[in-house]
């Protein structure tokens, strides 16, 4: 009997298909303007965005463009890329641009999708931003997809790490930049860390589309954004603190691996003690539970933390001598992330490798309040339901599941439940050779890298050839995903998120028309297409017989959003597939989740060994403890946020104050009005209001005025007079200290003053601002214990955080005054002394140069170019960077005169 619940679906719907109803008119739309688009030349499709670019400047609602704008991109990508895009991408593309995230399942077509809302949004001429997870996903959909933008006379950028200044801005200035989450984050904070408005590479946040939007929305989010440098070096702390951990036994400390932490019992603490004491770091008769021992208490847990927590090869990987952290969640390489708080340094004292000094942070973001900065944000993913309420709740993003364009065929199998590792993996070796012996390709899914090489020794032994993807392969990744669909093909994968490309039955066409495509440009895109194609076709046959893709997964994840999407690869655009879970007792999430009574119960049956479990049961029970972590997970993220929020609105006022003195021609009177509060703050200390004469500090106000104002007043002879108040004193100094900056100014020249205000400014700005976050970083570490007498931390924190930013800017115009105050232009003996000391220096870096030219000279003058003069760049030709320099060198002209150029 159906629930009221059921018939109300069946009768109006579920809220989802009502939403995907309600954009089919505009699809329609779309089609109906399909013939008109095929009829416009190559030239006639370009003047349509330039007219769509003119109405949309002028005002015209974007809403009311889209069917044409819509109708003209389609027609685009079918000339530059020969794909036609489906209703079901012109719904996604709808729904990005409506500010939603389209659920869309794997092989799609997403990175075609983002296009359309793209190319919409940037007919508004403020840019539009589409992010990747990484920075070969960024390069490629830029060339894929620029081609079609380019079709339609729009240009492209791409972002990524290191990029020149010059390029970086004009990537930004194109109509469509894409980037990964990481680089447009960290942009974000080096532009407001930037002397003037010109060195500064970002322009507005108008629209981003996020792909793969619950890796870097929810997955990352935890992680902050940090810029920072270095700080005092305490790297024997953390070598010797490293030496005493493996002298601890199981009762010395407690493993907490639900919150993932690791405490020191009280026998832990006074082997601690004992040992730090006998070492000279814990100076005699001082105890761990001394306010002087906070910072060696710190340390001594995270090298605890290093040791029990933190596994080589599954959280972190050694590689060139450094330690490089690993993503729980994609199994990637994160190269130059760091732990924060020396527990980095910790895990490198615990490698024997060389330790990095601690850093000190100079700004920072998380993921949220970066991408909360745009006017509007879209999404798309194969996996967002399940986290549905946490997009509505930070981001107010709606989730909408956009239909497939044919039915999904893939067969979901129950999982299997084994006693033991030993007797999953010799199940899961038993499966891979029967589909490897009919030809069926297998994608292997494994938790972490030292399973994925595990299996791929049990696989060797086994002697079935295969290919391992996992932090280690990151250039080859896509190849090695492209070739999995093949016949017979077994992939092991750490983790199939953010992968970016489709796993086709027969291998990747796509993938080889691109390669097709870079060898032979000239070649047009649809012949090309159909001679790739015809190849495949008996290869895909054979997979097809076979049972399409089997994905075999090794472990269920703490999130049933990453088995979701390592199922979604099998099944894409209809074609069949199956996926089958192998678990045992011994897996993290079972033994984490109670796996003690499923174990009683499993020996109470008489199970034998190699038997499995396979019941609907266990596989709710299951995803309800994967519910249970999810929870926990967006909890942590949410409390991370509230905290954040308090640091987001100051960070936002002081960027802002910034962007003003940077844009602003002349700040004088910005430093005026400092001066001024300045002069009253001293004259209300140290004479206050309502006091009598005889109680004022004169002495002291003097003194200050000499510290701050850089002035010697006669303040005690002024007090001293009759009928004099606070208030004539306060116009004495004001006068002064304005007649002297007056002088200063005449002396200086008024242009000069200016940029030197400016400067003087914004280092004051930087240098508080940096003190103010690791006051706040402190803050934070401690306002937790605040719950234990009964107050909340979070407003305990809002509170103190204002106070402190209060008093930041108190100081702030401090420092400002104080540093104006003594600055004066140099005297003719100093500017001669500087002259001479940078003519030195210069006659040394001559001198430097002179033997490497002479060698050069000597080296092929043959190789020189025809009338090649040294001091005339118009005679050296026109060499790009990387041809011989024309000197004759033989170096590449961008390290020879292409430097001087």
């Amino acid at each position: 009997m159906l629930g009221l619940g059921s018939l109300a679906k069946k009768v109006f719907g579920t809220p989802n298909d009502r939403k995907v109803k309600s954009v089919r008119s505009l699809v329609a739309k779309v089609n109906a303007l399909e013939a008109e688009a095929q009829a416009r030349s190559d030239e006639e499709l370009i003047a349509k965005t330039h007219d769509l670019q003119a109405r949309a400047q002028a005002g015209e609602d974007l809403d009311g463009l889209l069917p044409e704008a819509f109708a003209n991109c389609r027609e685009g990508a079918r000339r530059a890329l020969g794909l036609r895009a489906f209703d079901t991408q012109l719904m996604g593309g709808i729904f990005l641009h409506q500010g939603n995230i389209a659920e869309m399942k794997t092989g799609e077509g997403k990175t075609l999708v983002a296009t359309f809302p793209a190319y919409l949004n940037a007919l508004a001429g403020k840019g539009v931003h589409v992010v990747t997870v990484n920075d070969y996903l960024a390069k490629r959909d830029a060339e894929w997809m620029g081609k079609v933008f380019a079709q339609l006379g729009m240009t492209t950028g791409v972002v990524y790490p290191y990029q020149p200044d010059a390029e970086k801005r004009a990537a930004y200035q194109a109509d469509v930049t894409y980037a990964t989450n990481n680089e447009l984050g960290f942009d974000y904070l080096r532009d407001n860390m930037k002397g003037s408005v010109e060195e500064m590479v970002q322009r507005e946040h108008f629209f981003a589309i996020v792909d793969e939007v619950d890796s870097i929305l929810v997955d990352e989010a935890r992680t902050p954004l940090i810029i920072s440098g270095p700080s005092q070096d305490r790297s024997e702390l953390y070598v010797t603190l490293n030496q005493f951990i493996p002298q601890l036994t199981d009762e010395d400390f407690k493993l907490d691996e639900k919150s993932r932490n690791a405490t020191f019992t009280e026998e832990g603490n006074e082997k601690m003690e004992q040992l730090l004491s006998q070492a000279g770091i814990l100076p005699g008769g001082q105890t761990l539970y001394d306010p002087e021992s906070t910072t060696i208490v710190h340390h001594a847990n995270q090298a605890l933390r290093a040791h029990k927590l933190f596994m080589r090869d599954q959280n972190y990987m050694v590689q060139n001598g450094e330690v490089v952290l690993i993503d729980e969640f994609t199994g990637r390489a994160m190269k130059g992330r760091r732990l924060s708080d020396g527990l980095h340094q910790a895990i490198e004292a615990k490698e024997g490798v060389a330790i990095q000094p601690e850093n000190v942070t100079l700004a920072s973001v998380t993921f949220q309040n970066y991408f909360r900065l745009y006017d509007k944000l879209g999404g798309m993913t194969g996996t967002a339901a399940t986290e549905a309420e946490e997009f509505a709740d930070i981001y107010k993003l709606g989730v909408v599941e956009v239909p497939t364009n044919k039915p999904i065929a893939r067969v979901d199998e129950h999982d299997r439940v084994y006693r033991t590792g030993a007797e999953k993996y010799a199940a899961v070796i038993e499966a891979i050779q029967e589909a490897h012996a009919k030809g069926q390709p297998t994608l292997v899914g494994t938790t972490s890298v030292e399973k994925s090489e595990m299996l791929s020794q049990l696989l060797d032994k086994a002697g079935i050839k295969h290919n391992v993807l996992n932090a280690r392969q990151h250039e080859q990744e896509a190849y090695i995903v492209a070739e999995a669909g093949k016949p017979g093909a077994v992939t092991i994968a750490t983790n199939m998120a953010g992968r970016g490309t489709d796993i086709q039955l027969g291998g990747n066409v796509e993938m080889k028309v691109m390669q097709a495509l870079a060898a032979d440009p000239e070649a047009h895109p649809d012949e090309l297409r159909a001679k790739i194609e015809a190849e495949h076709a008996a290869d895909k046959e054979k997979v097809l017989a076979a049972g399409g893709l089997f994905v075999l997964a090794t472990e269920r994840h703490e999130s049933r959003r990453i088995d979701n999407q390592l199922r979604g690869r099998s099944g894409r655009q209809g074609d069949p597939g199956r996926s089958l879970f192998f678990l045992s007792l011994e897996d993290d999430l079972m033994r984490i989740f109670g796996s003690e009574r499923l174990d009683a119960v499993l020996s109470r049956l008489g199970m034998k060994e190699g038997e499995a479990i396979v019941h609907p049961w266990v596989n709710k029970s299951l995803e309800r403890a994967q519910a249970k972590v999810e929870g926990r997970n967006f909890d942590i993220r949410k409390q991370l946020l509230k905290f954040d929020d308090v640091m987001n609105d100051q960070r936002k006022a002081i960027f802002s104050q910034r962007r003003e003195i940077m844009d602003s021609a002349e700040v004088d009177e910005v430093a005026r009005d400092m001066r001024h509060q300045v002069i009253d703050d001293l004259v209300d200390e140290y004479m206050p209001p309502r006091a009598y004469a005889e109680q004022w500090d004169g002495e002291g106000l003097a003194k200050a005025a000499v510290e701050r104002l850089n002035m010697n007043l006669p303040i005690t002879e002024w007090a001293a007079e009759e009928g004099v108040d606070q208030e004539v004193i306060r116009e004495r100094i004001t006068e002064a200290t304005d007649t002297y900056m007056a002088e200063k100014e005449a002396g200086f020249g008024p242009d000069t003053m200016r940029q030197i205000e400016k400067q003087v400014l914004l280092q004051a700005i930087d240098q508080k601002w940096r003190d103010h976050l690791l006051t706040l970083e402190h803050l934070r570490s401690v306002v937790g214990f605040r719950g234990y007498a009964q107050r909340d931390p979070l407003s305990e924190y809002k509170t103190e955080g204002f106070q402190l930013f209060e008093n930041m800017l108190d100081g702030l115009r401090s420092d400002v005054t104080q540093q104006l105050a003594r600055i004066r232009p140099l005297t003719d003996a100093e500017r001669e002394q500087m002259m001479r000391q940078y003519q030195d220096q210069q006659a040394q870096q001559q001198q430097q140069m002179v033997p490497e030219h002479e060698e050069a000279e000597g080296g092929d003058v043959s190789a020189r170019a025809p009338g090649f003069d040294e001091t005339d760049p118009a005679t050296w030709g026109n060499p790009s960077r990387n041809d011989p320099c024309p000197c004759g060198s033989g170096d590449k002209f961008k390290h020879c005169h292409g430097r001087l150029a």
